[in-house]
């Protein structure tokens, strides 16, 4: 299908900055600087709603800038917060100015203070706890004060690692409980031994804490100060240094060339701690888990690179490369044996972001399911894999197999590709607008799916939750307008209404020898439905309403601090679908059906309870008063484990395809397994087919329009 994306101010924008920054602006060496300048100038001029640089705009990055590098209050003191208070108003005027003064006496306080709590943890944990004490934390960190003195922040650490031991030192009573029930010779620590072990546990992870800020660099630092500065225009604009726009674009494309492990620095050393089925390292059986990463020799270099102690993202670059080059790794094995691995990079699909299908049959009927988790594309050439293909190739497979509907499940996608949602409403509608997307309040496109082609024209249902967002809210939203499909789940999706573009910033900038300087993921548009409304904040309302464990929660773009406002522009020229003989009859009947669950009422009193267990900010230090708490929640919620024993009746295939490749793939057949049986516990999906039963197609007046033509 041809499409219109045209997004012409973003380009007119691009253009014009790209001239005027490169031969006027950027003449200072302080890289720092430059990027203060180049973020603050983008935004200004290419920001959906740009704000301006004023007192306010001051006082939100000072306020979030503190509260991002001390969020639980345990470094800084009341007197630093007293001598910050002197940048409050100025940090706007600093910003024109290219002056970072704000954030270097910051910064530079912040890591006094981290080296001094260093000592303090090791000496609270040389001291056992004592857990008859009557006492409690308060963990509402947002409305605690900043400690006054030492001897103050001291206590708070000394109660704060309390708080973080208590638990391991029930886990291990707990644990010592059930050896001397199932170990015959067990020799039983004492609580004592117990106690000393709980504290070690909690050095340990403090320490392993302190060893990754050791890793980081005033640049890490640096790179939090722009997105707290960015993140004042709204909460999806943000800046990426060169390691996190990798990540972003490995998780738009769902694809990484590289050697297909994951990495994780433990001490000095890269660890292994997961082999990606179908990666290079697994299919030549290279690596396994817990080897420890030495070194790394290029194809085309003579000497191998040590990356023991290097950071990680440092040692991820030389790993890393295009598909088909060699990388050699001197490995350390889990036997303490040292081997040499040559591995030929290649593409590794991370296939949990792809769409998947099952035939769900009732008995009588059979249905399609598709689960979507994110609209995902190749950054680099959209044919080459998207959502939109990997849908239409499952429909054609269900159809294939006698699909009578067809539900399209959205629970939990984030979004991604706007593209590929519009591609996707153009497999149930004949051509017409799908999202109406306008830049700075005033200019408004309508995006349209201009192909006749319907690929599915029988009964459509999604399911939502609060966690579908952005490009499924679109997909959904327009499903609805259109009267195309019943939406099915929570009170309302997640409420992101908002386009950013991914801008490189290293287009501005001839200076060589600045270095990479990352990219800026900005809000440069707004969505509106096609029915005049925006998604921002509003999200979709389901149709059919079902209680599930975020029903109660602050969850969503409502719940930021800045969110762009809800608004409305004018309805696109739309003409609603008329497939259906019985729409609302269908939803009014969903919701009797609704009210009568004995499930969704439980569901809907546990999602009660997980609200009030989450307002609770005090904990009990009392070791006595902490295990009956405990004992007390596990009496409670016994009544809800019902939920996850439900059976709802229906059987699940996956297509001949799959099948097929199952036979060579033990790993795709285990997923699998594990899906069907989570599907068949899930009541959404249920109701999800009792509508795709109810609803009826308008076959007769598509008869009628058969007989008139012939």
């Amino acid at each position: 299908m041809k499409k219109n994306f045209k997004i012409l101010f973003l380009a007119v924008f691009v253009a014009a900055a790209s001239c005027s920054f490169t031969t006027k602006e950027f003449n200072d060496p302080d890289k720092d600087k430059l990027l203060v300048d180049l973020i603050t100038h983008v935004l200004q001029r290419g920001h959906y709603d740009s704000k301006d640089l004023n007192d306010e705009f001051s006082e939100g990055v000072y306020t979030n800038f503190i509260d991002g590098l001390d969020p639980i209050k345990r470094y800084f003191l009341a007197s630093d917060i007293a001598d910050f208070e002197q940048f409050k108003y100025d940090i706007d005027d600093q910003l024109k100015e290219k002056d970072i003064t704000f954030f270097n006496y910051v910064y530079e306080r912040f890591e006094k203070r981290l080296e001094e709590v260093k000592g303090m943890y090791a000496k609270v944990l040389e001291t056992p706890f004592d857990y008859t004490v009557n006492e409690s934390i308060n963990v509402d960190y947002d409305h605690m004060a900043f400690a006054a003195t030492q001897a103050e922040r001291e206590e708070r650490w000394r109660q704060q690692l309390k708080f973080s031991t208590i638990s391991s030192y029930y886990d291990l009573i707990e644990e010592e409980k059930t050896k001397a029930d199932t170990e015959e010779d067990h020799t039983p620590l004492t609580s004592t031994e117990l106690e000393n072990k709980s504290r070690e546990q909690t050095q340990t992870s403090l320490k392993e804490y302190f060893d990754f800020t050791k890793d980081l660099e005033r640049k890490d630092y640096f790179a939090i100060f722009l997105n707290t500065v960015v993140e004042e225009f709204d909460p999806h604009t943000n800046y990426f240094a060169p390691p996190d726009r990798d990540r972003f674009d490995l998780r738009m494309s769902g694809k990484l060339e590289g050697i297909g492990a994951r990495l994780q620095k433990k001490n000095d050393y890269i660890n292994v701690v997961e082999v990606i089925s179908g990666g290079p390292v697994w299919r030549g059986e290279h690596l396994e888990v817990g080897d420890v990463l030495l070194k790394v020799q290029q194809e085309d270099e003579d000497e191998a690179v040590s990356i023991v102690g290097m950071r990680i993202d440092d040692a991820i670059k030389f790993i890393k490369g295009p598909k088909g080059t060699k990388v050699t790794l001197t490995v350390k094995r889990v036997d303490g044996t040292i081997d040499e691995e040559t591995i030929t990079r290649d593409v590794v699909e991370l296939e949990e972001t792809y769409a998947k299908s099952t035939l769900i049959n009732t008995g009588e009927r059979n249905f399609g399911l598709i689960n979507l988790p994110q609209f995902y594309f190749d950054m680099e050439n959209y044919k080459e894999r998207n959502a939109a293909s990997d849908v239409k190739k499952e429909i054609v497979r269900l159809k294939e197999e006698g699909m009578e509907g067809l539900v399209l499940d959205l629970r939990n996608n984030g979004g991604g590709s706007l593209r590929t949602a519009i591609d996707i409403a153009g497999l149930f509608i004949k051509k017409g607008p799908v999202v109406q997307v306008a830049s700075n309040g005033t200019n408004k496109e309508v995006l349209e799916d201009e192909s006749d082609e319907v690929v599915w024209d029988g009964p459509l249902v999604i399911l939502v939750n609060e966690l579908s967002a952005s490009a499924s809210e679109i997909l959904a939203a327009a499903m609805q307008d259109y009267k195309r499909a019943i939406i099915i789940g929570s009170a309302q999706t997640y409420g992101k209404g908002t386009v950013q573009n991914v801008i490189d910033l290293n287009q501005w900038i001839r200076q060589s020898d600045l270095g990479d300087m990352g990219a800026l993921k900005m809000t440069t548009q707004k969505f509106y439905r096609v029915n005049g409304g925006s998604t921002q904040l509003e999200g979709v309302k389901s149709d059919v309403v079902m209680p599930d464990r975020y029903s109660y929660i602050e969850i969503g773009e409502r719940d930021y601090d800045n969110p762009l406002p809800y608004d409305k522009i004018e309805p696109a020229d739309y003409e609603i679908w008329d497939g259906y003989v019985d729409f609302q009859q269908t939803i009014e009947k969903s919701k009797e059906r609704m009210k009568k669950s004995e499930q969704l009422s439980l569901i809907d009193e546990n999602a009660r309870y997980i609200k009030d267990r989450r307002d609770e900010l005090e904990v009990d230090l009392n070791f006595n008063n902490y295990t009956a708490e405990i004992d007390r929640r596990k009496n409670e919620t016994k009544k809800f484990d019902a939920i996850d024993e439900y059976d709802n009746k229906l059987n699940y295939t996956s297509l001949p395809a799959e099948i097929a490749l199952m036979k060579q793939d033990t790993t795709l057949r285990e997923k699998r397994k594990r899906w069907h049986k989570n599907l068949s516990k899930d009541i959404y999906v249920e109701e999800a087919i009792h509508v795709l039963e109810d609803l009826k197609l308008n076959n007769i007046k598509a008869s009628k329009v058969a007989n008139l033509k012939n």
